[in-house]
């Protein structure tokens, strides 16, 4: 005679909640063996047992529900083959996917940890040569107020989503430098995302090697002008000749830190020395 169980003791045998069970019968996935009409209770038979360790371990597998109860209404040697490999690439996909926002979170982490060194012992001015990358850009409406830019930063992040770009976790604004020399400080006209390589995708732009000077700015983004006065002097004073817009890489902001002090903005201006006696900007 086979035996039953209650739908306590089948929770109890599989490590699931009776809640579970309840669902997978309302929605035909696993129904029990007898329901007493007396009192509702379920009561499933030892013949069920091989069926739920099925569920649970597809389950775990990562086949959805429908996919299971699709499954399980007929199933053979050739029909299994079949949608283990189906699922061995969506199982691939996802690694994939997993270690590259593994590699983003590690670039996220070493970026911060580099800036909380200058942090300590207080920001100085770089100047350096730095290689080839590229961002992906959107353009910031006018009055390119915080608020726009705010805006155009979420539309990159969602783009990027939405078209699996290789960018990391990390967003950026370019200023022009005529709004720079016009104090105009928070005023960018685009928001980007830096990437790991270029794409075909539209919005990409290439940010070329060269010679740049660099500054962290610590503190909030509306006390970011006294950052950019300070690099307009450096370059002065070293006969410097700024050639770009600004572009400004944040290290630490909204997504790390809840403390606006505690925003960590690198500004990057392209430089060559000084030929004329004036600022101008060749890369746009």
């Amino acid at each position: 005679m086979d035996k039953f169980f209650s739908i306590g003791e089948l929770a109890k045998y599989q490590n699931i909640s009776k809640q579970t069970l309840i669902f997978y019968d309302k929605i035909g996935l696993f129904h029990p063996a007898y329901v007493d009409p007396a009192n509702g209770y379920r009561y499933y038979s030892s013949k069920q047992l091989d069926s739920l360790d099925t569920i649970l371990i597809m389950k775990k597998i990562g086949f959805s529900l429908n996919e299971i109860r699709e499954y399980m209404q007929h199933y053979n040697i050739d029909t299994s083959l079949n949608a283990l490999k189906k699922q061995l690439t969506v199982i691939d996909n996802q690694i994939q996917e997993l270690q590259m926002i593994r590699s983003r979170v590690v670039n996220r982490c070493e970026q911060m940890e580099q800036a909380r060194k200058y942090k300590e012992k207080g920001s100085e001015i770089v100047t350096e040569n730095t290689e080839a990358q590229y961002i992906f850009f959107q353009e910031v409406e006018k009055p390119y107020s915080l608020g726009e830019i705010s805006i155009a930063t979420k539309k990159c992040f969602a783009l990027s989503f939405q078209k699996k770009l290789p960018t990391y976790f990390q967003s950026g604004v370019m200023v022009p430098l005529r709004h720079i020399l016009e104090r105009r400080y928070t005023e960018a006209t685009l928001a980007f995302l830096p990437m790991e390589k270029g794409t075909s995708a539209s919005n990409v732009k290439r940010l070329p090697t060269g010679r740049c000077v660099s500054l962290l700015h610590i503190g909030t983004y509306e006390s970011i002008g006294r950052s950019y006065e300070k690099l307009l002097s450096y370059c002065r004073t070293h006969s410097l000749e700024i050639i770009s817009d600004s572009y400004e890489f944040c290290i630490n902001d909204y997504l790390t830190s809840f403390d606006e002090n505690e925003y960590i903005t690198k500004i990057l201006f392209y430089v060559r020395e000084r030929l004329e006696t004036t600022f101008s900007s060749s890369i746009a």
